[in-house]
């Protein structure tokens, strides 16, 4: 998957609340360069108009709508959280941070979903205990596309 680096994989992180989660999911699209700051304003917005927990543990917190000036080119980021942060009543163990410029996110998230929709390979990602082990979980799903 050309959109997930190494360095874009955050393990073992821990968060209290879900305000935090989508905070820290936003710094890590912005300090990868993907996102200007206020995009980081809009997945908190678009959280509030509809949960971004998808299920199986997993979230995808990312902007509105009408974001997509603040996105100065395609990422992921995927935020391990192995002891868990609750989005309204759900508990997340993986965040995946996505901002995808002209359209690209739909792309994204239809590999997001085909992945995340097995529950062991969700387990095996919130137990991974390396980058590698994470990406290539992706790039399976791009094989077999």
């Amino acid at each position: 998957m050309e959109h997930l680096q190494t360095d874009a994989i955050l393990l073992n992180q821990q968060f209290n609340t879900k305000k935090e989660a989508i905070e820290a999911t936003g710094q890590a699209l912005l300090e990868r360069g993907f996102i200007q700051s206020d995009y980081i304003t809009t997945m908190h917005e678009r959280d509030q108009l509809t949960s971004t927990f998808i299920g199986n543990m997993v979230a995808i917190p990312h902007g509105t709508d009408g974001s997509q000036q603040f996105i100065n080119e395609s990422g992921l980021v995927v935020l391990q959280v192995p002891s868990g942060v609750s989005f309204d009543g759900n508990e997340v163990k993986l965040l995946i941070g996505i901002a995808g410029a002209d359209g690209q996110h739909l792309e994204l998230l239809s590999k997001i979903a085909i992945v995340c929709s097995e529950i062991t390979n969700v387990e095996t990602m919130v137990n991974a205990t390396s980058q590698a082990e994470i990406i290539a979980l992706f790039e399976g799903v791009e094989e077999n596309v």
